[in-house]
């Protein structure tokens, strides 16, 4: 059995897609199945067995001889959430357990982080053990994913494998159900798609021009491909940034979807909200050399390519 939690979700459902089409197919899905739309992502897939998030522990217990990889990837991903007890539920103590659980029955682990425990980047992107302390993530969310890394990182006892992936930014299919929280390509397709303009945030620094904010854009192909590479080695444990290790603007990425969409640029420059100046990120970008050295080699699709794929799914949607 492999196990994915957050099923219903955006990077897990294309994981367990990915999983299923390599003919994997003794899949658990663990998620918040009383909500509907959670099912519907991976509904369609034979013989996959549901867990409520809430009966996981107990159902380890009873069938860990059977588990033979666990990919943590379940989460409260909201990074404006205000609730400190939301995030130390399910982001912190939730992990804590599923880890314990891998630890006491020698199950590998693959858990997600953040790009969000980085901050506003003062001191860097580097997945180094020994800078992650001092990291000052910018919102309760990031502070949720950092503290765990740390927590990860003091245990005396670990898996025999395990690794934590800080995913930066990721866009693709499966992620309609986020709302807010969908990537910027997706609410750009659709805002274009509606009035053929696209509205995007101003710089409210003088070095950054409006539109300039960067970001490190991942395709969720890729995220994936990366997930199945650590879950075949199972080889160099830790925590490893998981971006493409380049940073492009809003506006490249805007004006990518304009011209999949066969449309002229049209874009706006609006004010960002106030409330969220201060935990605003100007410029993320993974440094990628500790996943290359630990053996990964493919590739990953540059901003216009899975822009390009991207849209075309979402025009097939419509």
């Amino acid at each position: 059995m492999i196990v994915v939690t957050g099923a219903g979700g955006f990077i897990a459902s294309n994981l367990l897609e990915a999983l299923y089409r390599l003919s994997y197919f003794d899949l658990v899905g663990v998620d918040d199945f009383d909500r509907e739309d959670k099912k519907h992502k991976v509904d369609h897939l034979k013989n996959i067995q549901y867990v409520h998030r809430d009966s996981f522990l107990t159902w380890l217990d009873q069938n860990q001889k059977r588990v033979q990889f666990i990919f943590h990837l379940g989460a409260r991903t909201d990074t404006t959430e205000k609730s400190q007890e939301v995030l130390d539920r399910l982001n912190l103590t939730y992990s804590q357990n599923v880890f314990k659980a891998c630890v006491l029955y020698g199950i590998p682990l693959v858990y997600a982080s953040s790009a969000a425990t980085y901050g506003d980047g003062a001191l860097g992107y580097k997945d180094d053990h020994q800078t992650i302390e001092s990291l000052r993530p910018l919102n309760l969310y990031g502070h949720s994913k950092h503290d765990f890394d740390l927590w990860v990182l003091k245990q005396e006892k670990k898996p025999f494998f395990w690794t934590g992936l800080k995913f930066f930014n990721v866009y693709g299919p499966g992620e309609n159900h986020k709302g807010k929280m969908a990537s910027v390509v997706y609410h750009a397709f659709h805002q274009i798609k509606r009035s053929g303009k696209m509205k995007l945030f101003k710089s409210h620094r003088a070095d950054i021009q409006d539109g300039a904010q960067s970001r490190d854009f991942i395709y969720v192909d890729d995220l994936v491909k990366v997930c199945l590479f650590f879950m075949i080695h199972r080889k160099n444990s830790g925590i490893y940034n998981l971006g493409t290790g380049l940073a492009r603007s809003f506006k490249d990425l805007t004006l990518a979807v304009f011209k999949s969409m066969n449309l002229d640029p049209d874009i706006d420059y609006i004010d960002t909200p106030a409330e969220l100046r201060k935990q605003y990120q100007y410029y993320t970008q993974a440094e990628m050399a500790k996943l290359r050295q630990a053996g990964y080699a493919d590739p990953f699709l540059s901003l216009e390519e899975g822009v390009k794929k991207y849209v075309a799914h979402l025009t097939s949607a419509q």
